[in-house]
């Protein structure tokens, strides 16, 4: 259907013409209108400013987080999902550990990278907990994005978060049970619950008491709160089970003996040298040849390496030294077939290449000092031991040194498996688990797992967010229900109906039950603290001061500014 405008309004103009107005009048009333505009909103009435773009940053970023947060969250809990993580040079690694899944992911995006570190910051303080906190990280973000929708300011968001956070921490410390680091059992089953997450987790009666024997011998009297996993020696060895996995008391090399000359693969009542010299001739300080015409020349070249190899060898006999540790060399050998055969005449048993970083844990076990230099070649810088000896483990061998006399307060775990995908999982598990013993040697309180805290927490909030009044009691009551997404995730994980359960778990808590949590073996609700689901205080309140600090530092940002 096509109408006639044009013959329209000329016959509306004709009927009423005191109406009519030219184009030119309109045009000159609209500038002035422009014109005037600018001077009335400059004096009292309201300037508009476009926060479209602040709004759009924000969105953005939080999208950004949350993506990141939603990767990792079928990873959490005992019935989580595993990742498997390829690299572009076709290395391969089965993990459901959050920090090993967020270090390997490529994450361009700059909000995005903030989770990867905050999984990484959470891995540092407490050891475990890095999906914990990064899915709590998401959940948060969540309720602020909705809190931003409905025009709240971010300023009061992050406020409310802060007080929050202090709050939790409050919470959570009243729940927590105190320990002595003499109960063992209790240090176990917190071990045990951190394994049982992990791809590994049917070997957790086994690691769980050896991670906790581990850190027990490590603990120096003078400073009980202290401890450094740097004293745990985690040592993978190809071949056999998990099951086969040991902790050793004393020292374990995953090399061979250097017996080309055959020289001894055990010795008894051994003198251990440590050296950071080179067994070999010297070499000139430039690089320069030297050019040899003569027979009796070349001879008298070879005779003087020979003595100079010879005399080193004396003196390092002459100190009743029979176990040799060389340190990996870069400028020249360090050892030659020449000085290897001298060896093996003088019945000392060699192990070369041990690695720089490793000499100083070498020598605490050994309670000796590193020889930089033969003439420095005294008795009293030796370690002792009652044996030093080659073994067989799978298709390698090892040296283990064991009956170290005045050995330092270190221990060292041989950790063994099928192939290298388990074997390095069993590795990341175990370490897991030695951190979770060494928060509860720093914090000596015990908090119930399974989603517990986090209902208590979120009830306690809800309560707290009725006494408060203003939008911060509606941000404070936003965050509480945020923090259910644990228990949530869970029950999802598990193939329960997490309405239903969480439903459940804000009933029981509701009537006093504080330590009631999913058991997600039974899949029921139970008194997760009869179940023996247990983690360190540290792990739950560093998680949650952890991700609120995260979310707060997101929600501030209002631009991205790129630099060149």
């Amino acid at each position: 259907m096509v109408f006639n405008v044009s013959s329209r309004i000329g016959k509306r103009e004709a009927a009423s013409p005191s109406r009519s107005c030219s184009a030119s009048t309109v045009a000159q009333l609209m500038a002035a209108v422009a014109a005037a505009a600018p001077r009335g909103s400059s004096s009292k009435t309201e300037s508009y400013v476009d926060t479209k773009r602040r709004d759009d940053v924000r969105q953005a970023n939080i999208l950004a987080a949350r993506a990141v947060a939603d990767a990792v969250r079928t990873s959490l809990g005992p019935k989580g999902m595993d990742k498997m993580i390829a690299s572009a040079n076709g290395e391969v690694i089965i993990t459901n550990d959050g920090a090993t899944i967020l270090n390997k992911m490529e994450v361009l995006q700059p909000a995005a990278k903030m989770l990867v570190d905050l999984s990484r910051s959470q891995d540092a303080a407490a050891g475990d907990g890095t999906t914990t906190v990064v899915v709590l990280a998401g959940s948060l973000l969540r309720s602020s994005l909705s809190l931003l929708s409905a025009g709240v300011h971010p300023t009061a968001v992050s406020d409310a978060l802060h007080r929050l956070a202090l709050r939790t921490v409050d919470i959570l410390h009243g729940m927590a049970i105190p320990l002595e680091l003499s109960d063992r059992d209790a240090l176990i089953k917190s071990a045990a619950t951190s394994l049982n997450s992990k791809v590994v987790s049917q070997y957790s009666s086994l690691l769980a008491p050896l991670a906790v024997d581990a850190v027990l011998s490590v603990v120096d009297p003078a400073h009980p709160d202290l401890v450094d996993l740097r004293d745990v020696k985690i040592v993978k060895k190809l071949g056999g089970t998990v099951d086969d996995t040991e902790l050793v008391k004393g020292l374990v090399f995953d090399k061979k003996v250097s017996h080309s000359a055959g020289g001894p693969a055990r010795v008894e009542n051994a003198k251990i040298a440590v050296i950071q010299f080179q067994i070999s001739p010297p070499k000139t300080d430039i690089e320069q040849s030297i050019v040899v015409s003569d027979y009796t020349q070349m001879d008298r070249i070879l005779r003087e390496e020979r003595n100079y190899i010879l005399g080193m060898v004396k003196k390092i006999k002459a100190t009743g030294c029979n176990v040799l540790l060389i340190q990996k060399s870069i400028l020249r050998d360090a050892v030659t077939d020449l000085s290897l055969h001298y060896l093996a005449k003088a019945k000392i048993l060699v192990i070369k290449d041990v690695e720089r970083d490793e000499i100083e844990f070498v020598t605490k076990t050994l309670n000796c000092l590193p020889i930089a230099n033969i003439e420095h070649f005294r008795e009293e810088k030796l370690g002792f031991a009652n044996c030093v000896e080659e073994v067989s483990v799978g298709d390698g061998k090892i040296v283990k040194i064991t009956g170290i006399k005045d050995m330092g307060r270190t221990t060292t775990v041989l950790v063994r498996g099928s192939n290298q995908l388990v074997l390095d999982e069993a590795e990341r598990s175990l370490h897991d688990a030695l951190c979770v013993v060494r928060c509860l040697v720093n914090k000596r309180f015990l908090i119930a797992g399974g989603g517990a805290p986090e209902i208590e927490m979120s009830r306690q909030l809800g309560a707290w967010a009725k006494e408060l009044q203003g939008m911060e009691s509606y941000c404070i009551k936003e965050f509480a229900e945020a923090l259910e997404v644990i228990p949530y995730t869970l029950a999802e994980n598990a193939g329960l109906n997490p309405i239903a359960i969480v439903t459940e778990l804000r009933n029981r808590h509701a009537q006093g039950e504080i330590n009631t949590g999913i058991n997600v073996r039974k899949g029921q609700i139970t008194n997760i603290l009869e179940e023996n689901v247990v983690q360190p205080l540290l792990v739950s309140t560093s998680a949650i001061t952890l991700a609120t600090e995260c979310v707060r530092m997101i929600l501030k940002i209002d631009d991205i500014i790129t630099v060149r």
